[in-house]
Order: C-alpha cells, then sequence, then structure tokens
C-alpha cells in the first residue's frame, strides 16, 4: 500500500508540473495564438482523409513531445474536428493535461483525504472526463444554432441568387450577414474556394466541419444541381422549407413527449423526497438501509431499477424526425 501511495504521489505532481507548464507557455504568448487562429482558418479539415489538397501543419500541444506523441494517435483528427465544431481554439494536448490534472486531483481528494480508494477512483473518473463533457456540450449548443441559422441562409441565398448573384457572391452574402456560428463556418468555405480548392470539394469540407444532417442535404443538392442541372434557388427555397416544416413537427413532438418526460421527473425525484422526509422525521428508521447488509442491496436495487426506468423512459419519449 506504501509503494501504491508513493507511486500515486509521484504521478500526481507530475501531472501538476507538466500542467501548470504547458498553462504558462499558453499565455505567455498571446500573439503566437492569434496567429495560429489566423492560420487554423484556411484549412480546418487537413487532418482528414479524403480532404483538400490544402494542408496545414496541426499543433496538438504546446509542449514538443506532446505534440509529437499526439500527431502518432489515430484518435487525433477526431478529436480536432471536435474541437473545431465547439469553436475551441486550444489544443488536444490542453485538454488532455487538464484532464490528467483533474483526475489526478479527484483521486488525491479521494484517497488521501476521504481515505477510501473507490471513492479516489470515481472523482478521478469523474473530473477526467469533465473536460470532454464539457467540449460535447459547447458542439452540441453550437451545432444546434447552426442548425436554426440555416434555413434563413438558404432562403438569403435563394433571394441573392434570383438577383443575378452567382453561387459564390450569395455563399459571400451568408458569411459577411449571418452570425456565428454559420458565418465563420461559410467565410472558412470562401477562403479555401480562395485558395484554389473546387467547389464540390469545399462545400464537402463544409459538411465534415458541421455535424449537421441538413447541412449534408444542402451540400449533396449543390453538387448534383452542378452536374445536372436546374433551378438553384428553387432548390434553396425546397430545403429551407422542409428544414422549417422539420423544425414545426420536432416541436409538436416535444411538446406531446412533455407529459412522459414530467412523468419521469416525478418518478426519479419522489424516492429522494421520500428519503428526505424520512431522515428529518425518524433518522433511526431510514439508517437501517445504511447499517444493515440487506439495505446495501436493497439501495443499489433501486439505483438499479430507476436507472432502468429513466433509459425506458426516455426511449418512449425521444422521436427523431
Amino acid at each position: 500500500m506504501n509503494t501504491l501511495i508513493v507511486i500515486g504521489s509521484f504521478i500526481t505532481v507530475l501531472f501538476l508540473i507538466e500542467g501548470a507548464y504547458s498553462v504558462w507557455r499558453i499565455w505567455r504568448s498571446p500573439e503566437k495564438k492569434k496567429v495560429r487562429q489566423r492560420l487554423g482558418m484556411l484549412s480546418p479539415s487537413g487532418l482528414e482523409e479524403g480532404g483538400s489538397d490544402l494542408e496545414r501543419q496541426t499543433l496538438a500541444s504546446e509542449v514538443p513531445w506532446l505534440n509529437r506523441l499526439l500527431l502518432r494517435m489515430r484518435w487525433t483528427p477526431k478529436l480536432t474536428i471536435l474541437l473545431e465544431q465547439a469553436s475551441i481554439q486550444r489544443p488536444i494536448g490542453f485538454f488532455l493535461l487538464l484532464s490528467l490534472l483533474l483526475a489526478a486531483l479527484g483521486f488525491m481528494a479521494g484517497f488521501f483525504i476521504i481515505s477510501k480508494l473507490l471513492v479516489g477512483l470515481c472523482l478521478a473518473g469523474l473530473l477526467g472526463t469533465a473536460p470532454y463533457l464539457y467540449v460535447l456540450w459547447k458542439k452540441k449548443r453550437r451545432m444546434a444554432k447552426f442548425e436554426r441559422q440555416l434555413p434563413e441562409a438558404l432562403s438569403l441565398m435563394a433571394r441573392a441568387l434570383k438577383a443575378g448573384h452567382a453561387f459564390i457572391g450569395a455563399l459571400k452574402m451568408v458569411a459577411d450577414e449571418m452570425d456565428e456560428p454559420i458565418g465563420m463556418e461559410f467565410d472558412k468555405t470562401l477562403w479555401e474556394i480562395n485558395f484554389g480548392i473546387d467547389l464540390p470539394e469545399a462545400l464537402k469540407n463544409l459538411s465534415r466541419r458541421v455535424d449537421c444532417p441538413n447541412m449534408r442535404f444542402f451540400v449533396i443538392s449543390i453538387i448534383i444541381q452542378r452536374e445536372t442541372g436546374g433551378n438553384l434557388a428553387e432548390i434553396l427555397e425546397n430545403i429551407a422549407y422542409l428544414i422549417r416544416e422539420r423544425f414545426k413537427l420536432e416541436g409538436r413532438i416535444r411538446v406531446l413527449a412533455a407529459e412522459g418526460k414530467f412523468s419521469a421527473i416525478i418518478l426519479i425525484g419522489l424516492p429522494f423526497l421520500v428519503f428526505g422526509l424520512l431522515s428529518f422525521l425518524n433518522p433511526k428508521y431510514i439508517g437501517v438501509l445504511f447499517t444493515d447488509p440487506i439495505g446495501h442491496m436493497m439501495i443499489g436495487t433501486s439505483i438499479l431499477l430507476m436507472i432502468l426506468g429513466v433509459l425506458v423512459i426516455k426511449g418512449m419519449v425521444s422521436i427523431r424526425v
């Protein structure tokens, strides 16, 4: 046990020093950070297979040895795209070191302060995944906003085409007049086109950067129209109309599923409410659950059944359109 404590302490201190050094390097040179952000606008999809010819050197970490190690990993391109979808300018190494740092702090808090190895491991797992969950949350919020902006952007492009503008000019209007994120993403597409990438390839890169099914429909429609011909303005108007109708249908489904979600909240919160009341009114009665082995089994079974019930209710009220 003493050997395990020494090894854990050494690893924790190492992660603390490495994390502090990485943060110091990032904050020491804000000018270099701005330059990397401007260069990153040129080719957001350089790591992907089948991407454009416009390649760039990806910086996965400010720490040289960690940067070389991460660039050899197969999951680095996927995480790079995830950070771009979340519009986070920090490199992958920053979040990796932050996860290790938080996991080490959680392990120290659970094992050394509470003196429970299992508690330390649980805290390490929870805190270690916190940065990844934060990135997923930012990506989901940004992609939802992008999807809400897409019908308006398509309608704007359709009006621009009817007014006599070229398709590139319609893209520029969206990039100039629409807010982030759709304005930024269309601006990146224009950068790629201006640097010599074909329009279909630049649109494919746009669909790779944006995790939105409606955007894929838009890109496929543009590519097919360029090969077969047709009224592009009418195609864009039809896509915008279908997206708006889909939003209306999703709103109706949310209203109909609200009763099931509210029932799930009540069923989940009721056991905790009863537990709190019994703990206040009769602590000895409810304390048997924590002192008797059968009580431990009942608590574990109850939590498992609650999780199963939540999954079942979620499956019933979640309807994909």
